[in-house]
């Protein structure tokens, strides 16, 4: 479909009017830091088709009930959101509704921004009221079984599940962990992927005051692992400082670890745009939250003991070590623990200890790539291994992986790799959609 651009022009003035786009004017700072906001919500993102218009919609979101279509949030008048009011648009956010009253499907994360502030709204508002690109497009329409297109029925869902209350500071917490609390359970929405869902798809914590909050999750075949620290100031994930996690948001990348799957969008598209300071926050509030199933520290030891197996004559009897210096050594080595900012550590990586090993089977087979961040433009890439081994072989190479260096993981099958191959698209594509913004 052919998508229309048009700017709108000669709007100026200050203030934020709850009334239709006609009489809208905002103060550029306010439209500067709506922007900054959209870039904390990752709006584009979902809201963004591959080689579409930005905020046009049409993405199609997969969810266990069907494909879910995100819609037209530019401020075009006939096909986007150009008429909303201040409060339709804030009713939207914060519960999901819509300016016909139409509940939205939670695919849309307002459970978390329902904590988002009045003043974030506004400016969120004069953003795609007047920063954003009106484009004159009607994406694919969500069109669901039955009962799931009876869209009354989200109303006791949202009952059920959903709060009416913006984010308040905790007053246990310094201003910096405030901060980083309200960017990681609000805008952020972090809990959409690493808390696990109960029967009805809910998050079972949209907060810290639950230890299910930021637990970790798997997710259309990712694992997005425990968010939570040690709580004792010294550690954090997978006994990260706050400077791997600031490294880790910012660029995709730190001393232990990369991005992969679904993350590798989240960090070139929001977080990488995020200034140090919401960043430092985001770490300091991460690190202050109380552990939650951390895996017990891998010690020299284990490392060196795989570490001298593959260096060994006999390493032909073990076709899984065998597979691993054919193609994966001269990237990750015999210690299993790579490139400090280059090539990730395996040695205990929470992808190849996950219970469930599709995240590294479609790692290995469909290749991965680093996102361009500001900071590290260089798009680093593994290539696939869907087309040099076959199922057995994946399989082999796996399990050893998910057992070498002091990882404690369970066998992976062939059966399994099969699954995850049936379901790679035919270019097998290994990065995340490019989107022009």
């Amino acid at each position: 479909m052919k998508h229309t651009v048009k700017w709108r022009q000669g709007l100026v003035g200050v203030g934020l009017l709850s009334v239709t786009t006609a009489s809208l004017a905002f103060d550029d700072d306010v439209i500067s830091r709506g922007e900054y906001l959209a870039r904390a919500g990752d709006c584009v993102a979902c809201h963004t088709a591959p080689g579409g218009e930005p905020f046009a919609g049409g993405l199609g979101v997969e969810s266990p009930f069907g494909a879910i279509y995100s819609t037209n949030i530019t401020p075009d008048p006939e096909t986007g959101i150009g008429n909303y009011s201040r409060d339709e648009f804030a009713a939207a956010l914060r519960q999901g509704e819509r300016a016909d009253g139409k509940h939205l499907y939670p695919a849309m994360p307002y459970p978390s921004y329902s904590l988002i502030t009045d003043e974030d709204i506004d400016a969120l508002y004069a953003y795609f009221m007047e920063g954003v690109a009106p484009v004159e497009h009607t994406p694919e329409r969500t069109d669901l079984s039955f009962p799931f297109n009876q869209r009354w029925g989200i109303g006791l869902w949202d009952w059920l599940f959903t709060n009416d209350e913006t984010f308040s500071p905790d007053p246990e917490r310094s201003d910096e962990q405030n901060r980083g609390a309200y960017l990681v359970q609000g805008l952020g929405h972090c809990g959409s992927c690493h808390t696990e869902r109960g029967l009805f798809f809910q998050e079972k914590a949209l907060d810290d005051s639950d230890d299910a909050f930021l637990a970790g999750e798997v997710l259309e075949g990712w694992y997005a692992p425990s968010l939570r620290g040690s709580g004792d100031g010294g550690s954090a994930i997978e006994r990260w400082d706050d400077q791997a996690i600031v490294d880790y948001l910012a660029t995709g990348r730190n001393d232990e670890s990369a991005v992969a799957g679904e993350m590798t969008s989240v960090v070139a598209h929001s977080t990488s745009h995020l200034n140090e300071s919401d960043l430092q926050a985001i770490a300091a509030y991460l690190n202050g939250l109380g552990s939650h199933g951390d895996r017990p520290l891998i010690t020299d030891a284990q490392v060196d003991e795989t570490d001298a197996m593959l260096t060994r004559a006999d390493v032909e009897n073990d076709l899984g070590a065998r597979l691993y210096l054919d193609n994966c050594n001269a990237c990750h080595f015999s210690n299993g623990r790579g490139a400090s900012q280059v090539f990730p550590s395996l040695s205990g990586s929470s992808m190849v200890n996950a219970d469930d090993p599709t995240g590294m089977i479609r790692v290995i087979l469909a290749g991965a790539r680093l996102p361009s961040t500001e900071q590290r433009p260089e798009a680093l890439a593994m290539p696939d291994f869907a087309w040099r081994l076959s199922d057995d072989e994946v399989a082999e190479l796996a399990t050893f992986v998910r057992g070498a260096w002091g990882n404690d993981a369970g066998a992976v099958s062939a059966s399994a790799v099969a699954e995850v191959r049936d379901e790679l698209p035919e270019d097998r594509v290994t990065s995340a959609p490019v989107i022009d913004d």
